[in-house]
């Protein structure tokens, strides 16, 4: 007889939610209590030896009882897990969020937010990619009201996601009104439509190699439009509900906070981690040490791209413990990340 028969299925799907409920390793009699199954105690402590000998479980300390090994919770997910539908109440508070903000960056960390408080875990958001992301518009605005020159300069980048970018930059030379006016003419005459890393690209190598031919007043424009298109770029990464995590920790489902923490700062990691997700069709799941990074051992991440025309341009995750609701949080996750996907995409008619 096979070792993961029907009965082990079972047996493994049962120990599985009622480790994920309270918390405690899961003993012989609750196990066989859970399951509803009809048979003896010492059946149950044999197939839980296999799953054990299977590498699926393991007993913490002393203890009489098991739980899941990293390895039994991906069996559980792929093999054993049913999936619940999303609360209608969520759907709406979510719709309503997308609904309120325009400006693509503060409608991410809303709905990210949210999405934090409603699982208890830590968002993540994988801001869109800039190099997919094309300029729709640039203005540069003068700041001084009292001069004709100006040094001091807004630049207001309106991008092909609904992003508007506001950024104030100083010159070193002084340039006039009609000057900025040109420069935003030439920059929206050639490069709107073009993704935003090109135009920061072509106006730099623009600068490089016609500096020399350029009379003042290009010069000038120039330097406009290349100073407004390099660096101020929004962190990669955004977490948001930290302070979620906490409560793990008081149930010990993570130790090592601290370390989570740092990873969550630094963000080199994170930004691996869910760039992963963006090369990847649909819900990407990594749990415990499947992730590749130590601090992330107790976690497991639940992320999803979203797309803007067809082409996935960020994600959407949420961090927390191995004992997380599975069946709840995935799909949260998804339908959250195309419910962002049909915003960005102005797509009112798309239903789920």
């Amino acid at each position: 007889m096979s070792k993961f028969d029907q009965r082990a299925q079972i047996l493994m799907k049962t120990l599985v939610e009622t480790y994920i409920s309270s918390g405690q390793p899961v003993g012989s009699k609750t196990l066989l209590a859970n399951s509803q199954l009809s048979v003896s105690t010492a059946t149950v402590r044999n197939v839980m030896q296999d799953l054990e000998s299977m590498g699926l479980l393991t007993a913490p300390y002393t203890s009489a009882g098991r739980i899941p090994t990293s390895q039994g919770v991906r069996l559980f997910v792929d093999q054993l897990l049913t999936v619940s539908n999303v609360e209608e109440i969520y759907l709406k508070q979510l719709q309503q969020h997308l609904g309120k903000v325009s400006e693509t960056g503060e409608m991410l960390s809303s709905v990210s937010n949210m999405l934090s408080q409603v699982t208890q875990m830590a968002g993540l958001i994988r801001v869109p990619r800039r190099d997919v992301t094309r300029v729709k518009q640039v203005e540069f605005v003068p700041l001084s009201q009292s001069s004709e020159s100006q040094n001091k300069v807004l630049v207001v980048l309106v991008l092909s996601d609904g992003e508007v970018q506001n950024r104030v930059i100083y010159l070193d030379t002084p340039v006039s009104r009609s000057e900025l006016q040109q420069a935003s003419n030439y920059v929206n005459h050639h490069f709107a439509g073009k993704e935003l890393d090109t135009v920061r690209r072509e106006l730099l190598n623009e600068l490089k190699a016609d500096r020399a031919k350029m009379d003042q007043m290009m010069g000038s424009m120039m330097e406009v439009a290349e100073k407004g298109f390099t660096g101020g770029a929004d962190d990669e990464v955004q977490v948001t509900g930290k302070s979620q995590l906490l409560n793990w920790v008081n149930s010990g489902d993570i130790s090592d906070l601290q370390s989570v923490f740092t990873a969550f700062s630094e963000k080199t990691q994170m930004l691996t981690l869910l760039d992963k997700c963006l090369s990847a069709e649909g819900v990407q799941l990594f749990i415990g040490e499947e992730s590749g990074y130590d601090v992330l051992s107790q976690c497991s991440v639940v992320g999803a791209p979203y797309s803007i025309d067809g082409e996935a341009v960020g994600v959407l995750a949420v961090v927390g413990p191995t004992r997380m609701a599975y069946d709840k949080v995935i799909p949260m996750v998804d339908i959250t990340a195309k419910l962002i996907s049909a915003a960005l995409n102005n797509d009112d008619e798309t239903s789920y």
